[in-house]
C-alpha cells in the first residue's frame, strides 16, 4: 500500500546519473505520445470513457422527458407507465433497457426517477460479485426508488438468484448456518423498481428476463435528432455552433448521442485554439478531419478493416479471426464494436460464409466495385 505524506522530502541530486534521468525523461514522452494516439483512436468509441463514468457532466444530461431529445416510441410508452403508476400509488414496474452503448439507457433511468420524484441508485453488474453487495443496496431503498444495474447480463448466478424474490416479493431471503442446522430467514424490502441495461439482451437468463414487465430497446438516432442533441449541448457548454456545423457533427456521430457529444468538445477545443468565433461547417469538417473521423462517421480502424477485405481479399467473403489477425483487433472488438455499425450504414454483409464488404463500400474508400455479373458468379459459389 502506498504512504503518501504531505511532509517535503530531500531531494537528492546526486542519486541518479544523468543518463538515466535522460531516459527516464524518454520512457514519459513516450508514454504520452501513445496516450494521444490511444485517446484518438478511442474518439468514436461508443462506451464511455473513464473521465466520462467519472466525472460525468451532469448538466448535459435532460433531466426530464421534455428535454429528452429522440426514442419517442419509448418516451410514449414510459410516461404512460409513470401516469398509471402514480394514478395508483404504485412504484413502477421493473424495466428492461437494451441496445448498443451510448443511446443513453442510463439517462433514462434517471428520467424515471426524477418523473417519480424518488431516488436512483446507479450501479453495474461487475460490481455486484459478492451477494453482500446487492443485499446492502436492497435493503437500503427507500418505498419507490430504482435501481439502476448496467450491463446486466454479467451478474453472476448467486446474485440473480437474490434478485428473482426481491423483484417477484420484495423479499430478501438469507440462508443462516450450516449443514443439518441450516435456516432459511426473509427480510421483507421495500417496493422498488429494477432497471437494467443491456447491450445483450439474448444473454440474459430466460428467469430474470421474464420478470421485468416493460422490455423496451433504444433505436439509434437519426441525423436531424442528434443535430438538436447538439445544439442543445452548445448552449449547455456556452460554445457557438451553427445549425450546419452541428448537422455536419452529427452526421459523423454513427447515430449515438455519447459520440456525438464527444466529437463536439473535440470540434471546441479545435475553434478554441484556431480562434473561431463559431463553429461552422467548414470548421466542424476540417476539425473531424484532423481527428480522422470521415463524413460517414468511419475511422481508421473502420477503413483499415474494409480495404484489408477489399485488397487481399477480393472484398471477401472472410472470416472474422483472419480480419481479426490481418488488421490486429481482436475479434470480439470487432464484432461488437465495429461490425454493426458497418451493416447499419450498407458497408458490410455478415453470412454464413464469412463477411463481405458492399459495392458501397468499394465506391466510399475510392475502390472500383465488382460487377453485377462477378457479384452473381460469387453468390452461387
Amino acid at each position: 500500500m502506498a504512504i503518501i505524506s504531505s511532509k517535503k522530502q530531500p531531494s537528492e541530486p546526486n542519486k541518479e546519473p544523468n543518463g538515466s534521468s535522460k531516459k527516464r525523461k524518454q520512457r514519459v514522452v513516450a508514454k504520452v505520445e501513445n496516450k494521444e494516439v490511444e485517446n484518438q483512436e478511442n474518439l468514436l468509441q461508443p462506451e464511455a470513457a473513464n473521465e466520462e463514468e467519472v466525472k460525468p457532466e451532469e448538466s448535459i444530461r435532460p433531466q426530464r422527458f421534455a428535454d429528452y431529445i429522440g426514442q419517442k416510441d419509448l418516451k410514449d410508452v414510459l410516461d404512460i407507465a409513470i401516469k398509471a403508476a402514480k394514478s395508483r400509488s404504485e412504484v413502477l414496474d421493473h424495466l428492461l433497457l437494451y441496445g448498443p452503448p451510448g443511446l443513453g439507457k442510463t439517462t433514462m433511468a434517471m428520467i424515471l426517477a426524477s418523473e417519480m420524484g424518488v431516488d436512483c441508485k446507479i450501479t453495474s453488474a461487475p460490481a455486484l460479485e459478492r451477494p453482500r453487495d446487492i443485499m446492502g443496496l436492497l435493503v437500503n431503498l427507500k418505498p419507490g426508488d430504482i435501481i439502476f444495474i448496467d450491463e446486466i447480463h454479467r451478474l453472476s448466478r448467486m446474485t440473480e438468484e437474490i434478485l428473482y424474490p426481491a423483484m417477484e416479493d420484495y423479499r430478501l431471503d438469507i440462508t443462516v448456518g450450516k449443514g443439518a442446522g441450516t435456516k432459511t430467514r426473509s427480510i421483507n424490502l421495500s417496493k422498488f423498481t429494477l432497471v437494467g441495461a443491456t447491450t445483450r439482451a439474448g444473454a440474459l437468463t430466460s428467469p430474470l428476463r421474464d420478470r421485468f414487465g416493460l422490455i423496451q430497446k433504444l433505436r439509434f438516432y437519426e441525423v436531424p435528432e442528434l443535430t438538436q442533441i447538439i445544439l442543445r449541448t452548445s448552449e449547455l457548454l456556452d460554445t457557438n455552433v451553427t445549425e450546419d456545423g452541428a448537422e455536419e457533427i452529427a452526421r459523423r456521430s454513427r447515430g449515438t448521442p455519447r459520440i456525438a457529444n464527444r466529437l463536439l468538445k473535440r470540434v471546441r477545443d479545435y475553434a478554441q485554439v484556431k480562434s473561431f468565433s463559431e463553429i461552422k461547417q467548414s470548421v466542424a469538417s476540417e476539425a473531424l478531419q484532423l481527428y480522422q473521423v470521415d463524413p460517414c462517421g468511419l475511422d481508421w480502424t473502420d477503413r483499415k478493416m474494409l480495404s484489408v477485405m477489399i485488397e487481399q481479399f477480393n472484398g471477401g467473403p472472410v472470416g472474422l479471426e483472419t480480419i481479426a489477425a490481418a488488421t490486429g483487433e481482436d475479434a470480439q472488438t470487432i464484432e461488437e464494436v465495429y461490425e454493426p455499425y458497418l451493416m447499419q450504414i450498407g458497408y458490410l454483409q455478415r453470412t454464413s460464409r464469412g463477411r463481405t464488404a458492399t459495392p458501397t463500400a468499394y465506391k466510399h474508400l475510392g475502390f472500383t466495385p465488382p460487377t453485377q455479373q462477378m457479384s452473381l458468379l460469387g453468390d452461387n459459389g
